[in-house]
């Protein structure tokens, strides 16, 4: 399976140290060698950078890792192929417009007979399930509420429903943001942390790499970066629940609903 990472903050801050850890996943320290790629947004635009090739000898993933591009949401993904071959269109995290905003989706996962019927407005460029995925939530989305984009409660009630429908279709984690929340869906596996005062030092899993975050942020700073395997060893993540759906704003959860039969429960 493929490799999620995100990051949701209250402001815009850098994704590096993370991302360290990250890369090594995409063929160093795992098998995941079939393209990776980064989105961040700024104010209303978003960079996507994409590459076929496996992150850890990725030139384009050595440039993000040194460029210290501030964002309030990020998306990444390292990609285990499943359907569609190894090329530029089928690697993540796709982007389309709604609603004059962009929008950021990653999928690690298989959803093997999901072959919705699309009608034209969002359409997918390459072969894989998840960008079809993508574009029938945006496609839902529309649908429900036309021209005029849904207050942030609102989307994610619709986005729950939505992702119960994925959910019974097959393997399902996914990353979506507009870049003013983030959304995640955990089918299988997904873990989150959120840092913020008191600070203190993260050493990476897959690299030997520390930062001491006391030295780089401010007091009142709060990140919360979401993977689907901790980043990082000597600090306390939290797995998110089998089948459940997540709202992350100023990096923070703030909404959980399950998507699998069960109650709606409070972020941890």
């Amino acid at each position: 399976m493929c490799q999620l990472l995100a990051m949701n903050c209250n402001v815009p801050t850098d994704v590096c140290f993370s991302f360290a850890g990250f890369q090594a996943r995409g063929g160093a320290t795992d098998v995941h060698a079939d393209g990776w790629g980064i989105a961040f947004f700024e104010d209303r635009g978003a960079r996507v950078f994409l590459d076929p090739q496996p992150s850890c000898v990725s030139p384009v993933a050595e440039l993000v890792r040194n460029y210290p591009i501030h964002s309030k949401n990020v998306v990444a993904h390292i990609r285990k192929a499943t359907q569609g071959g190894v090329a530029l269109e089928n690697t993540h995290p796709f982007m389309r417009e709604l609603w004059g905003r962009y929008w950021i989706f990653a999928h690690n996962g298989h959803l093997p007979d999901f072959v919705p019927v699309l009608d034209g407005q969002f359409t997918p460029v390459g072969e894989t399930d998840s960008e079809r995925a993508f574009c029938w939530l945006l496609q839902s989305l529309h649908r429900l509420f036309g021209r005029q984009p849904p207050a942030r409660e609102a989307l994610f009630d619709a986005l729950h429903r939505l992702s119960l429908d994925l959910g019974a279709r097959g393997v399902c984690n996914f990353l979506l943001s507009n870049g003013d929340c983030l959304v995640a869906h955990c089918s299988t596996r997904l873990s989150y942390i959120v840092r913020q005062a008191p600070f203190a030092v993260a050493h990476l899993c897959d690299q030997d790499l520390s930062i001491d975050f006391r030295e780089v942020t401010n007091p009142d700073d709060r990140v919360a970066v979401i993977a689907t395997v901790p980043l990082t060893d000597n600090e306390r993540w939290e797995a998110m629940p089998r089948g459940s759906l997540w709202l992350f704003h100023d990096g923070a959860p703030v909404r959980q609903q399950a998507t699998v039969a069960g109650p709606e429960t409070p972020p941890t």
